[in-house]
């Protein structure tokens, strides 16, 4: 496959199907989308016969060398067949393993789509557990489609010319987020361990620890290379699904930043009424909102119900 970078557009009427390209993260247990105008697709090649997938939900990464397929996250079941028909070089064959990063729906309702065509889809151990709890408090139409090959820590898989592995490093977003590397293509997929300049989402329903995820960005940029490309779950228009640890460290210092303002108001007395009040977060400019598209009250009530429940 050519390893320059290169673009491929699909549109909705080579497969029949439509959905609302975005670069958004999702809510904490998202419901069942409604109709959607036809998609905008895209599938960027990085480095060494690897790349990702935009379309709708969690970016979707891919490596394909002449032995081996792996694809990482699957999205919503309408955008997980344009990118199943369309991953570049892949014709007819299986795909060795498709892995999910998390389990929020926008990660893994393509699972059913994937599923057929996959030898194994691998998760951490705790994900079908949160996809049933999440499922169970959705209004989602279809249960969910659960992962065959969990572990708890650590996994890993030569695949063609290719090293493909996984890790845990605790309860971050959720208490099932992964990292999935390519060792020989240094590109490294965090899922929704980076949303890149978006407030993120913050499921404490689902496991997810603010002060955690800040120690978890720490080991991430201690386990890898400081110059591995990486693909985040989510991105702002104009930042992209497409960093660098550097945009890691700058969710890092977001969070620190959060539970330094969290934790000053609290001292001050105030109410979890009054701190959720703020819109933007003083010193993050590319991470601001508006007052009706704005998640930072929603991170904020977490943070605050995490610093005051008694452990």
């Amino acid at each position: 496959m050519n390893r320059r970078d290169f673009l491929f557009r699909t549109s909705a009427a080579a497969v029949g199907l439509a959905a609302r390209h975005s670069l958004f993260g999702q809510s904490a247990a998202p419901a069942a989308p409604a109709a959607h105008p036809s998609p905008v697709t895209e599938f960027h090649a990085l480095r060494r016969n690897t790349g990702y997938f935009t379309g709708r939900g969690g970016t979707i990464g891919w490596m394909i060398n002449p032995d081996a397929i792996v694809t990482i996250d699957t999205q919503f079941p309408d955008t997980a067949a344009i990118c199943l028909a369309g991953l570049p070089g892949r014709k007819d064959r299986k795909i060795d393993a498709v892995v999910n990063t998390h389990h929020h729906f926008d990660h893994t309702s393509g699972n059913k789509i994937f599923r057929p065509a996959a030898r194994m889809l691998v998760a951490q151990k705790n994900v079908p557990e949160l996809q049933a709890a999440a499922f169970e408090r959705s209004p989602q139409a279809e249960p969910p489609v659960f992962p065959d090959t969990l572990f708890p820590d650590v996994w890993r898989k030569d695949v063609g010319d290719e090293v493909v592995s996984a890790q845990y490093f605790g309860p971050a977003h959720t208490k099932g987020d992964i990292t999935v590397y390519f060792e020989r293509a240094n590109v490294l997929h965090v899922g929704d361990l980076l949303f890149n300049r978006i407030y993120p989402v913050v499921d404490r329903p689902g496991g997810a620890s603010v002060r955690n995820w800040i120690k978890v960005i720490d080991e991430i940029t201690k386990s890898y290379p400081k110059d591995a490309q990486l693909i985040c779950g989510h991105g702002k228009r104009g930042f992209g699904v497409a960093g660098t640890m550097a945009d890691l460290t700058l969710q890092r210092d977001f969070f620190t930043a959060l539970v330094a303002h969290v934790e000053s108001e609290i001292k001050a007395g105030k109410s979890r009424d009054d701190i959720v009040r703020l819109i933007n977060l003083p010193g993050f400019p590319d991470h601001a909102a508006d007052e009706k598209t704005s998640r930072l009250p929603g991170i904020l009530g977490a943070t605050y119900d995490e610093l005051t429940t008694v452990s």
